[in-house]
């Protein structure tokens, strides 16, 4: 059995009892086990997802895998293959249900194990219920085609070059190792094909509509975001522009007025940017919430609170917060720790969020613990917003 720890805490005459649940998906091992993934069925099971190997990028063994844990059972399930792209590294896998009921599993793989490489795939499920591997209806890869690449990138290479030239925040022998290979960069910047290549996953998508889904993506190479849209369940696609300002791994939220808000990776700050056309362009709104380059995930509740899971610590991934609004992000009054570990001694970071049927939110989140144990695992935290706001 893996290590499981349960947490119950009860405040009397609250309307809500705080709710605290944590457990490993699997006992921690030696593998690389990161970037998960979680959705709720409409039969109340779980299912996860992460990438499995012995690296990244340049492992090609790397699988992305799951896990179920069925309504009622106690346990998650032996880990299965949910794709594999053979002899290629598979990474940054997410999954959503739509309201037609698929199952979407987004993934990409590495063609010759660099990041301007990365191919995006996807497939999608009607038959998931019960046991094992969701049995795979249909599946394709997205060509990416970012709106106006040609003058976007441009443009956001010369605005970078500027930002890095003028940052107080930036170490001089990292603006001159930046800089020096400027020529190398504008070459590639004007290349279509990896204009086209390298795009990425890592948060789920959202419905616009009923039928209108967007997929935040990302690129190492431009370091920069934008979204991809399908009205037609991924028969085609199309793009945003890409995003002007840096951040990545876009997290997003919508507002009550129809306003999105995506939510991002960067340092030494969580970058935040708003879109009123309902993802087509996008405007910087900074937030003063540290970021230590890690992977962050928002979610509005179904009270209409916002939280944000972020690394809010200078480096490392040690340390795990929950934020909470009750704003739509104007301010963030609450805060509790997921993890807070001692520098290098453990990391808790690439969270995700959702909230279920009954309430309660859960997270996964790749999970190591130097001083307890050797190995990663993913863990899986079940709570809800008394807990967060009980500390």
């Amino acid at each position: 059995m893996f290590l499981a720890t349960i947490v119950s805490l009860a405040m009397l005459g609250a309307p809500e009892a705080p709710l605290y649940e944590a457990e490993f998906l699997f006992p921690p091992e030696a593998f690389h086990n990161h970037s998960s993934s979680i959705v709720e069925t409409a039969g109340g099971d779980l299912i996860a997802c992460w990438f499995h190997g012995k690296g990244e990028r340049t492992d090609d063994t790397l699988v992305i895998s799951g896990a179920r844990k069925n309504k009622g059972e106690t346990s998650w399930s032996a880990p299965f293959i949910m794709a594999d792209n053979q002899n290629l590294p598979d990474q940054n896998c997410t999954l959503f249900i739509d309201p037609d009921g698929r199952l979407w599993l987004f993934w990409i793989s590495s063609i010759d194990n660099l990041v301007r490489s990365y191919f995006l795939k996807y497939r999608y499920s009607t038959n998931y219920e019960g046991d094992g591997p969701p049995v795979w209806t249909w599946q394709d890869a997205i060509f990416c085609r970012p709106k106006d690449a040609e003058t976007v990138f441009a443009k956001n290479l010369e605005s970078r070059i500027e930002q890095i030239k003028a940052s107080t925040e930036i170490t001089e022998e990292r603006k001159a190792k930046y800089l020096s290979g400027i020529e190398e960069r504008r070459e590639t910047f004007n290349d279509k094909l990896f204009q086209r290549l390298g795009w990425m996953p890592r948060q789920p998508p959202i419905m616009l509509t009923d039928k209108r889904m967007m997929l935040g993506l990302y690129s190492d190479t431009f370091d920069c975001s934008m979204f991809a849209f399908t009205e037609d369940a991924g028969q085609t696609w199309e793009f945003s522009q890409p995003l002007a300002q840096p951040g990545i791994q876009p997290s997003v939220v919508r507002k009550k007025n129809g306003n999105l808000v995506a939510f991002m990776r960067d340092s030494p700050v969580v970058r935040r940017a708003e879109s009123s056309d309902a993802g087509m362009t996008w405007t910087e709104d900074p937030i003063d919430i540290a970021n230590s380059g890690s992977s962050v995930a928002a979610l509005r509740l179904k009270s209409g609170n916002w939280i944000l899971a972020v690394n809010d610590v200078p480096r490392g991934r040690h340390v795990l917060t929950l934020y909470l609004s009750e704003d739509e992000g104007k301010t963030w009054k609450v805060k509790r720790p997921l993890e807070n570990m001692e520098p290098e001694m453990g990391n808790g970071g690439y969270p995700t969020l959702i909230q279920t049927t009954d309430g309660s939110i859960h997270c996964t989140y790749t999970y190591e613990d130097k001083k307890n144990f050797e190995g990663k695992t993913i863990k899986h935290v079940r709570f809800n917003e008394a807990w967060i706001m009980s500390r």
